[in-house]
């Protein structure tokens, strides 16, 4: 079912129809439209059809799943925000590994007037803010804040709207450590107690993206610091 979007459209993409329809109240009640699939094929296809500004995405569907969905719209070179939704801590470990391009995740059960603030704010984040020219390195790393790019090595990467601010919020403050509570509420605007793993994932995937000239430092026990050009 799909509703008239007033601050766009989002694509739920969840097969259990309780929560399908729990998420999608919340997100029309903030005014947004909603359309949602149960089917990762189809969510893929209505997503190309439909140009949704933002997408929930479940990441065990049955057949293709959330991932694989996500991976697939990161190599067309379609980067519309995707919060992931996941229901078990291995879900977790698998995002870890991978440079997938999600800009964030919940966990279930979760509170679906959280899952529409967050919604709201990876859209803020892709749309970016006016800002000064300003111009950061970082080991091998470039970044433009004023272009919102990112080199290493000097090849261009694409980043999600997330890992640039998270990877800017460090070069911006070379050889500062930063703990993964004071991460979170600097760069996604969240509570501690909303979960601060959400960090290491992201910096999993900022460290997948950049490669050998990855300038993110681990400081065993507090979290993490950008080494100085």
């Amino acid at each position: 079912m799909t509703t008239q979007p007033g601050r766009g459209l989002v694509l739920v993409v969840e097969d259990d129809p309780a929560i399908a329809e729990l998420a999608s109240l919340y997100l029309r009640r903030d005014g947004f439209g909603v359309h949602v699939e149960a089917d990762g094929g189809a969510a893929l296809a209505t997503i190309r059809r439909m140009r949704p500004v933002a997408i929930v995405l479940d990441i065990g569907l049955s057949g293709m799943d959330g991932i694989e969905i996500c991976r697939t719209l990161r190599a067309d070179g379609d980067w519309t925000p995707v919060l992931f939704v996941t229901a078990r801590d291995d879900e977790l470990d698998r995002l870890l590994g991978l440079e997938i391009g999600a800009d964030d995740y919940l966990t279930k059960p979760f509170s679906p007037r959280e899952l529409s603030a967050r919604v709201r704010t990876v859209l803020r984040r892709a749309a970016g803010a006016p800002s000064p020219a300003e111009t950061y390195t970082a080991g091998d790393v470039r970044v433009d804040v004023t272009q919102r790019r990112v080199w290493a090595g000097g090849a261009e990467i694409a980043l999600t709207s997330t890992e640039f601010d998270l990877l800017t919020h460090l070069a911006r403050r070379p050889g500062q450590v930063f703990s993964r509570e004071q991460l979170l509420s600097s760069v996604w605007g969240y509570a501690a107690s909303a979960g601060t793993r959400t960090v290491d994932v992201h910096i999993a995937q900022l460290r997948g993206k950049l490669g050998e000239h990855s300038p993110i430092r681990t400081v065993r026990g507090i979290g993490y610091a950008a080494d100085a050009g």
